[in-house]
């Protein structure tokens, strides 16, 4: 499938990697398909990539796997939601969470709270508010990862 994007132009995407959002992602419910995109311009790949909306060429979001910025990332999540997107187990199940990159990098973040839970056998996914308190929905990125490059040179 040909997908025109905001940063990639038009790219060729396999229709088996699309991933459908039955109820779409919150403020944007009609937007029911999307990919994941790498940056294959750099040598190595980076942490952030990009869920590209299959229907909307504006819409793509920067998104990271939250064990990159926190060292343990558990959301709770009720058991019937996850029947939503096919009950998956527990090894089929990528989670990723959206950020907000202004051009002050020390005032990146990310959103813990409401998480995209993706069903990778089923390519079926859904965005969810989790239940944990403590995780917010602008989680400071920069200094998480100072915080972790400073535990590692320990």
């Amino acid at each position: 499938m040909k997908a025109e994007t905001k940063f990639f132009g038009t790219i060729d995407i396999e229709d088996d990697k699309i991933i459908h959002f039955p109820n779409g992602i919150i403020g944007f419910e009609n937007l029911k398909n999307f990919a994941l995109i790498y940056d294959s311009e750099r040598e190595e790949r980076s942490n952030i990539s990009w869920l590209q909306s299959m229907e909307e060429p504006l819409m793509v979001l920067p998104v990271i796997n939250p064990i990159d910025i926190t060292e343990s990332y558990n959301p709770l999540i009720e058991d019937e939601l996850m029947k939503n997107i096919g009950d998956p187990a527990d090894a089929d199940i990528l989670i990723l969470v959206s950020m907000s990159i202004p051009s002050d990098l020390t005032k990146m973040t990310a959103n813990l709270k409401g998480p995209f839970i993706i069903n990778t056998v089923e390519r079926k996914a859904m965005q969810v508010i989790v239940e944990n308190e403590d995780y917010s929905v602008k989680y400071n990125v920069y200094d998480a990862i100072e915080r972790l490059k400073a535990k590692e040179g320990e």
